[in-house]
């Protein structure tokens, strides 16, 4: 059976300078996105395309999205199966390209997390539940370009000296 889940947020654009979008160099690309009852984030475009550094962009928030939905569903996927994760990080990349006629699209984002366990017996399993959690992640599978995974997994360390 299925299941509808709804969101909604508010955006505020905070880049008007006076005149508007009268000029391309004449606006802030700031904005802000407020989610009822968590903090807001502030965000701007890409450096590259005149933004704010300091602030978040779509392109890295997605693929923050990525990163982190890979993340729950695999912490999902290891509790359920009897991997005991004690700790995860990941080093995300993601690849855009922009054409000639300014539009753009991600080719590919490639999840790099690393994993330690509880014990080394599990790290044959914790390796292949990257693939399960990957078909269970919400956002992976709303995108339109392939999220590769490179998962190092280790165990717990030695705590003989």
């Amino acid at each position: 059976m299925e299941r509808q889940h709804h969101y909604k947020l508010s955006l505020k654009w905070n880049g008007n300078k006076g005149n508007g979008t009268s000029d391309y160099r004449a606006y802030e690309r700031a904005y802000s996105i407020h989610i009822e009852n968590k903090p807001d984030l502030d965000g701007s475009s890409d450096p590259t395309f005149r933004g704010d550094q300091t602030k978040h962009n779509p392109e890295d928030m997605l693929i923050a999205a990525l990163s982190s939905c890979h993340m729950l569903s695999y912490l999902h996927v290891c509790a359920i199966g009897g991997v005991v994760v004690v700790d995860y990080s990941d080093d995300a990349t993601g690849l855009m390209v922009t054409t000639s006629d300014g539009s753009g699209h991600f080719t590919e984002v490639v999840l790099n997390p690393t994993v330690i366990v509880a014990d080394a017996s599990m790290i044959e399993k914790a390796n292949e539940y990257h693939k399960k959690a990957s078909e269970l992640c919400f956002i992976a599978n709303s995108v339109n370009f392939p999220v590769k995974h490179n998962p190092v997994t280790l165990p717990p360390p030695s705590s003989a000296g």
